[in-house]
């Protein structure tokens, strides 16, 4: 947006009176969207290369951080309860709340450019065997009554049967054009792409899965009551997810995920790893794009949960991955009658080695080397009633161990729960007063290692054998794009789940540590449910030769998304995938679980937390100098964007309380708003402010489509050498009104200083720590009562 010179000069001077001081960005926890801002104009200039026509393209960078003159950080919501502003590690460090979002604004608009945190999509689901389509209008916040009559409010994420017609280009088709696509479902996803992204914390988000859960659909598991486990996996159609992915990848945009997704490779190692395979590699020490020289890069992958029906996934995706003779043996078809590929989901595979990784022992230590990831650690889902024929003791499985397994497939009396012989069966944080590590001393629902480990990733013209459908020679290659072929891993625990996460809300989370000592911890309301150390890939598997890749355990700045999915590739999918719901509308069940729809996933609040003492390296944002992400985006912004789905700056927008939420610290005698509270958001003064509080600093420059760059928007330092000149031009008026002036800014301190005495009094509660879990019945006591979601400050305004 072209600014008018008057505001632009009241904007430099103001700014030169101010001698604001810059913030420790680690201290402040803000970030703003570095993207590209492009609008399509409404004048009739011809388009140029960029694709979609006439653009004035405003690109901005941060400058500076500054605090909120209130100390609210940039990304908490305000009314995050006042005992929930910290939180206790699995370890027994206090993290600090940097994040928040409790959805308790009804009007909230998540289409591009609206909101401050999060952006719906409008975009077919083109991964995974996707069947729905993603669409703005499924997604608002919704509220209910409580006991007392009020308001309970929540994100209301809504998936339901309904057609789309669409016509897309398909690259892998032979040839590659374009293809008339009948989706039979609508549903959302939300991200928080290149708006809001951290490396590390504890990820907390309370939640509701879709599922059919009204009586009148004959749901068998519904009545058995919230403990009971889930049988029957037709009543469960839908795959949602609660994830984040590195900043260099945008989800379900394939151009920006190709040979991007899940590296978390660091290395240059051309006789181990073919460098061309990885879009940023270590062997390039001039990758351009504001990149680290000699740096890998990627976009690797952390699921707090995905999927649903009778056991939810909670993994890492990462690579490169295993080479195949450190993977699981594979199955022989030819082996004897019936065998097939997918005999491993059922562990009932006759091929020798073939259903589980290490089993049977002898065999596999023929190889002379380890097989898959050792000492992951597995926990059990304590909120299933328990079952007798499912308990263990940590003596029965040592001992089997210890003899070696004979059998050729794991099972209770012979293996860890989690059916992987290599897995940590040591003490829970090597406390004695806790359980075992992969043994299921109660017999709930145990986490058990995820058969599916990854996939061969390769471009429609590749003709490596290891590709899913490999290019014949004679076939002539359709050249579409860049070529790859490499192996990628995913480090997963599947859980059996209760009725209860499909009928009420509960509480998921995960602690990501970064670093060689580091881990990621899933938990259920605090109650362990799989851990990965870094130990466990950093130092994976290796050979004599030093053949397989070693990894960096994942750093990459990432961001969130909330989606419901459906897919006809998992084992939890509506009837007839592919076509409408109800078939030919002559099975029974079918029509009855179609009938259910819409169905929902609910989140009641999303929460990060974060160390913020001086030796962490948790952070804040998605373009930090260790991991830039910025420029590369810009540059490639085609590959993130699309007719539909442009990438558009917010400026402020976060919740706020009054308008000291929403601008900087003034000095003594001057008070300057780089923001205002308005209908409880926060609104910048001009486009030279922005973060979510209107608090960071930006540099602008205005570019029209094929046009040279310029400047509009002077760094605070260049305003205040401006604002110098217009001071001493302006020093004998100012001489004459000394007198004046010093009376009025005496006058102005004295209220300013009341006001903050009144906001530290009001903001002096005591912040307690929160110990890893209680959650669910702390947050279910609340939602009951219906306790407004206010805090100390917002009753003394």
């Amino acid at each position: 947006m072209w600014r008018r010179v008057p505001e632009l000069l009241a904007t430099i001077v103001a700014v030169s009176l101010s001698p604001w001081t810059a913030v420790d960005a680690s201290t402040v926890g803000n970030v703003v969207s570095d993207t590209t801002v492009s609008h399509p104009e409404t004048d009739s200039g011809s388009g140029s290369g960029s694709g979609y026509g006439s653009f004035v393209n405003q690109t901005r960078y941060e400058i500076n951080q500054y605090r909120t003159l209130s100390g609210i950080l940039p990304w908490v919501d305000p009314t995050t309860p006042d005992n929930r502003q910290s939180y206790t590690s699995s370890r027994g460090d206090t993290w600090q709340l940097v994040m928040s979002d409790e959805f308790n604004v009804v009007d909230r608009n998540f289409t591009a450019g609206k909101d401050h945190l999060w952006v719906s999509l409008d975009k077919p689901d083109g991964v995974n065997g996707g069947l729905g389509y993603y669409a703005h209008d499924m997604v608002d916040i919704k509220c209910d009554k409580s006991d007392n009559g009020s308001d309970v409010c929540y994100l209301n994420m809504k998936v339901e049967s309904s057609v789309t017609n669409i016509t897309v280009y398909n690259q892998y088709s032979r040839p590659p054009g374009f293809q008339n696509i009948t989706f039979f479902y609508r549903a959302a996803m939300l991200q928080t792409w290149n708006k809001f992204c951290f490396q590390g914390g504890m990820l907390e988000v309370r939640a509701q899965l879709p599922a059919v859960v009204d009586a009148k659909y004959k749901n068998p598991d519904m009545g058995k009551g919230p403990n009971a486990r889930t049988t029957d996996i037709d009543y469960y159609p839908t795959w949602p997810g609660i994830w984040m992915m590195g900043n260099l990848g945008r989800a379900i945009f394939s151009g920006s995920t190709r040979r991007m997704w899940p590296f978390s490779y660091n290395k240059c190692e051309p006789k181990v790893f073919d460098p061309s395979n990885q879009r940023i590699s270590a062997c390039d020490s001039n990758p351009g794009h504001g990149l680290n020289p000699n740096q890998g890069r990627g976009a690797p992958e952390i699921d707090l949960l995905e999927g649903g029906g009778l056991a939810i996934s909670s993994s890492i995706q990462i690579g490169p991955g295993f080479k195949k003779k450190f993977r699981m043996i594979d199955v022989n078809e030819t082996y004897a009658e019936g065998e097939f590929k997918y005999c491993i989901y059922n562990s009932n595979c006759a091929t020798p080695g073939a259903n589980n990784p290490n089993v049977p022992t002898a065999l596999y230590k023929k190889r002379g080397y380890t097989t898959w990831y050792k000492g992951l650690r597995y926990g059990t889902n304590g909120f299933c009633a328990p079952m007798a024929k499912f308990k263990q003791t940590y003596d029965q499985i040592n001992a089997s161990l210890t003899r070696g397994i004979t059998n050729n497939s794991c099972s209770i009396d012979i293996c860890p729960a989690s059916m992987d012989v290599q897995s940590d069966l040591s003490l829970m944080d090597g406390n004695p007063r806790k359980a075992r590590w992969g043994i299921n001393d109660q017999g709930t629902c145990s986490s058990i290692m995820n058969i599916y480990t990854g996939s061969y990733l390769c471009d429609p013209d590749s003709t490596d054998k290891l590709c899913e459908t490999p290019r014949n020679s004679t076939t002539p290659k359709i050249n579409t794009m860049e070529s790859f072929a490499y192996q990628m891993d995913a480090i997963s625990a599947n859980w059996d789940v209760h009725v209860g996460a499909y009928t009420q809300f509960t509480t998921y989370q995960v602690e990501w540590v970064m670093g060689d000592t580091g881990y990621i911890r899933w938990m259920l309301s605090g109650n362990p449910l799989f851990e990965i150390p870094a130990e466990s890939v950093v130092n994976r598997a290796q050979d004599a030769e030093k053949s397989n890749p070693q990894l960096t355990f994942p750093e990459e700045p990432m961001y969130l998304i909330l989606n419901v999915a459906l897919s006809a590739q998992w084992g939890s999918k509506p009837p007839n995938p592919g076509k409408a719901c109800r078939g030919d509308g002559k099975k029974e069940k079918d029509n009855r679980i179609c009938s259910a729809f819409p169905m929902y996933m609910k989140v009641d609040y999303v929460r990060l937390y974060q160390d913020r003492s001086k030796n962490s390296k948790m952070a804040i944002g998605c373009d930090p100098k260790t991991h830039p992400t910025r420029q590369w985006i810009l540059d490639h912004l085609s590959d993130f964007q699309d007719d539909l789905n442009y990438a558009i700056d917010v400026d402020g927008g976060a919740p706020c309380r009054s308008d000291l939420d929403c601008m900087i610290p003034t000095n003594r005698t001057i008070s300057f708003q780089t923001g205002t509270c308005v209908n409880k958001r926060c609104q910048c003064s001009t486009d030279y402010w922005s973060g979510p509080r209107c608090t960071t600093e930006m540099h602008l420059t205005l570019e029209a489509t094929g046009a040279k760059a310029h400047s509009y928007g002077p760094p605070l330092a260049l305003a205040i050498a401006f604002g110098a000149v217009a001071i001493v031009a302006t020093m004998m008026v100012m001489i004459v009104c000394t007198h004046r002036r010093r009376v009025k800014n005496a006058e102005m301190q004295q209220k300013l200083d009341k006001m903050r005495a009144k906001m530290e009094m009001s903001e002096s509660f005591e912040k307690t720590s929160l110990l890893a879990g209680d959650f669910d019945d702390v947050e279910t006591q609340r939602r009951n009562s219906a306790t407004p979601k206010t805090t100390a400050y917002q009753k003394s305004v």
